[in-house]
């Protein structure tokens, strides 16, 4: 470990074989806590390339929980959070929007980090419990062609490296592969980064990675989501070539409304603006839930265009769709928890 981080400090990027076997002594447990901080620190100052966030993000995958599932074009809409609006849980609501539209959602998540509520904490809210096994993750997929897949029990062997991004108190390179490290094996992926300067990057990762399609934005305002506040920058890949753009909510006919229109607030609060969307009141969180789950729709292949994705989105929630799937959810929360009291 300490002759990569001579080399990152250095100023040197570091090769693909190289970063591979760095990460591997990472979650080996080859290293003390403090050469592994040293390690992340020194490639933060240099800043990180996509060649060695590709090489750690496959390498975290190799150490996560095995899924059993069928072959299916599964899609990922979790963001790298850490953008510090304190949105509401957008990806989250739009989740139950794409599986309402019969996109089969394999949804990574975590508590609160950054935020005043993670994802997990607004599904506890909702009364989604985080207690799955990956069996038990297996089977909502299946039957209800969507799942949250709680990083702690994903990811075991994150534990000690969460001590040293703890111990060194800023953003890692750990925060960009999150959104990459899902063990179900996704053909296509809509993700959402704050860094505007590194979604080329992201999207060129995501290849590397052997997605099909896949579509990444650094949303208005610094959003890690499409925001209703002004310009998003997009890269989508899609069968290895990469396309930039940018696009308002006008261009797509939404309506702009500032980042204070779609703040959240615990995760009661947010539960409760959840059910409300999928219920179908309009307004600010509604619009900025139809453009992210209908940019998800395009990402996945169902919709040819963006604009043709939101009137899915729309459709999902109108039609109630989006909110049976929740209703769904919910139930198979409570007969997996009833299930471990009897265990």
């Amino acid at each position: 470990m300490k002759n990569y981080t001579r080399i990152v400090e250095e100023g040197r990027n570091l090769r693909y074989k190289e970063m591979e076997e760095a990460a591997n002594q990472l979650f080996l447990e080859e290293a003390t806590i403090e050469e592994m901080g040293a390690f992340l620190v020194a490639l933060s100052k240099k800043g990180e390339t996509a060649t060695e966030v590709a090489a750690l993000a496959s390498v975290m995958t190799s150490h996560s929980i095995k899924f059993d599932v069928p072959a299916a074009r599964y899609l990922d809409n979790c963001g790298t959070g850490g953008d510090g609006s304190n949105s509401f849980n957008i990806s989250t609501t739009s989740a139950f929007v794409l599986a309402g539209a019969g996109v089969n959602v394999a949804k990574h998540g975590n508590r609160k980090i950054t935020s005043a509520a993670g994802s997990q904490d607004v599904l506890d809210a909702l009364g989604i419990h985080s207690r799955f096994t990956p069996d038990d993750m297996s089977r909502m997929l299946q039957e209800e062609g969507i799942a949250f897949l709680f990083a702690p029990i994903i990811h075991p062997k994150m534990k000690r490296i969460g001590e040293v991004r703890a111990m060194i108190g800023k953003p890692t390179i750990f925060n960009l592969v999150g959104p990459l490290t899902n063990p179900v094996p996704l053909e296509t992926q809509f993700t959402g980064i704050n860094r505007p300067d590194f979604i080329m990057e992201y999207a060129s990762v995501m290849r590397m990675l052997g997605r099909e399609r896949a579509l990444v934005v650094s949303g208005a305002g610094g959003l890690d989501e499409a925001s209703l506040a002004g310009q998003n920058s997009f890269v989508l890949m899609d069968k290895g070539d990469l396309i930039p753009f940018a696009l308002n909510a006008e261009d797509v006919g939404l309506s702009y409304a500032p980042l204070s229109e779609i703040r959240g607030g615990t995760p009661k609060e947010n539960a409760a603006m959840i059910h409300s969307v999928l219920q179908g009141e309009r307004g600010p969180r509604f619009d900025t839930v139809v453009f992210n789950a209908g940019l998800g729709l395009f990402a996945n292949g169902v919709a040819d265009s963006i604009q043709e994705g939101i009137e899915q989105a729309t459709d999902s929630i109108l039609s109630g769709n989006a909110l049976r799937k929740l209703e769904a959810v919910v139930a198979f929360s409570e007969h997996i928890g009833q299930e471990v009291v009897a265990r």
